[in-house]
């Protein structure tokens, strides 16, 4: 089911007015914060009255999807920047390369080198996040947080631009130290780039230094809705 235009405009709006009054006493520019429409598994009927308001930065989880809907929006929509949101297979590689213009899962030596050898292939360098495990959580994908200074020179020993840091903290749990760990991390290793926040949490992410939210239900409305 389409969204309403006007719907999608307001939406839009109220997660831009809170960006930019989160902003305000942390003295931060709200131009500073890059919102991702996380548009997985949402049609292309639902996407495109997003795009129709201007917005042009979008996520998706999986591969597969985002082939199956992207080259025709790209079509209508050539501006549009696309941002690979979830865990990546190495097999995946090269298909995330010629798709996304930014990746946000980067957790693993496996991975580096499968993109590595992907982006050199294509004559293609996407600049990625390095994903970190910023709850110590075994069913979560990311680098381990001792690991991090490592793991960051690998990737640049790679060539493989880096975006910066990103992270999902603990279901359930307040977020706000998780997110002020990931600041001290870029801090720590001369990174700036945060990604960090949702639809839930993206204002106390804002406040804590991120530099790209992943909204969705707020922008499309709760699932099926």
């Amino acid at each position: 089911m389409e969204i309403p235009a006007a719907d999608a405009a307001t939406r839009l709006a109220a997660v831009e007015e809170n960006i930019a009054r989160i902003c305000k006493p942390a003295r931060r520019d709200p131009a500073d914060v890059t919102l991702i429409a996380v548009s997985k598994t949402h049609s292309p009927e639902r996407i495109v009255p997003l795009l129709e308001t201007g917005l042009r930065v979008f996520g998706e989880n999986r591969v597969q999807e985002a082939q199956g809907k992207w080259p025709e929006l790209r079509e209508r929509f050539p501006d549009v920047e696309l941002h690979a949101i979830g865990q990546l297979q190495s097999n995946k590689a090269d298909d995330a390369v010629a798709l996304f213009d930014v990746i946000h899962s980067l957790d693993r030596s496996s991975l580096l080198k499968a993109l590595a050898k992907a982006m050199d292939k294509a004559d293609r360098r996407v600049p990625c996040f390095v994903q970190v495990n910023i709850g110590d959580e075994d069913q979560k994908g990311g680098c381990p947080i001792g690991e991090v200074p490592a793991f960051l020179a690998k990737v640049r020993d790679a060539d493989v631009p880096v975006a910066g840091l990103m992270c999902l903290p603990p279901a359930d749990t307040e977020p706000a130290p998780f997110f002020a760990l990931l600041a001290k991390l870029a801090r720590d290793n001369g990174v700036e780039g945060l990604s960090m926040g949702m639809s839930g949490d993206y204002e106390t992410a804002v406040q804590l230094g991120a530099t790209h939210v992943r909204v969705g239900t707020a922008l499309f409305g709760p699932r099926g809705g």
